[in-house]
């Protein structure tokens, strides 16, 4: 291992790695000591093996003040959705999994596919600064985004206002759908969530390394390990591109 890599990325003898809480896919459980449990905690701890140095894990309530914290100095790499508002702050892999996003519409919609949700009159519940949520930002041309802060607080307004639809990861959307009766989840997506590590754009080294490593843990079957360590339903391993580990 470089000695570079490892000075970039664990500049404090510890790898100190960013974790979304709010992605229960990624996030399963805590430890005993409190620590994060799940695939993505794992999969940082494989980097922190491969580079000899103890894990640190910092958790974040919400995707965006993970990223919002990149200049910060707090984290060394992170674990979120590769988006493009992200990626002008932070250097991603390729994915590692990904999660597909789509639409829960109340009984009786007259919604029946993708495209029909993004109409005039249509107002969509959505968790503000998720992955798939940034891609509605750019993307919805004519339906209304009603953006709350988080998971739970999305259904419960969607469910109050009698809003027209919910935007959701897919697995999030079969657990909601059960509570409202009718209710119904609109086949296809219209994203699929790119979970990458990130790490600052001023890691040079390391940015080469991390994305050699993450194709890697896809083509060794360790992405689909995980997944089947912690039995997450709706986590597919991404499609693999072409890196060499340095």
């Amino acid at each position: 291992m470089s000695p570079e890599i490892v000075s970039e990325l664990a500049p404090t003898g510890v790898l100190r790695a960013g974790i979304n809480l709010s992605n229960f896919l990624l996030v399963t459980g805590r430890s005993a000591t409190g620590d994060p449990q799940g695939v993505a905690p794992d999969l940082a701890g494989e980097i922190a093996s491969r580079l000899g140095v103890p894990i640190k894990y910092v958790p974040f309530k919400s995707p965006g003040e993970l990223a919002d914290a990149v200049g910060t100095g707090v984290w060394d790499i992170g674990l979120i959705g590769a988006e493009p508002q992200r990626a002008e702050m932070i250097v991603f892999t390729a994915a590692y999994c990904e999660i597909e996003a789509t639409y829960l519409v109340p009984a009786g919609s007259k919604l029946r596919t993708i495209a029909d949700v993004d109409a005039s009159g249509v107002r969509i519940a959505v968790t503000a600064r998720s992955a798939y949520g940034l891609w509605l930002d750019r993307n919805i041309k004519h339906a209304t985004l009603v953006r709350t802060d988080t998971l739970d607080s999305a259904y419960e307004q969607f469910a109050r206002d009698k809003l027209e639809a919910l935007a959701g990861l897919l697995p999030r959307l079969l657990t909601d759908v059960e509570k409202l009766p009718g209710a119904r989840i609109i086949d296809g997506k219209f994203t699929a969530v790119q979970q990458a590590v990130g790490t600052s754009p001023k890691n040079k080294a390391a940015a080469a390394y991390l994305r050699g490593f993450v194709e890697e843990a896809k083509s060794s079957g360790l992405v689909a390990k995980l997944i089947a360590r912690h039995n997450v339903r709706g986590l597919s391993v991404a499609p693999k591109v072409s890196h060499q580990l340095p």
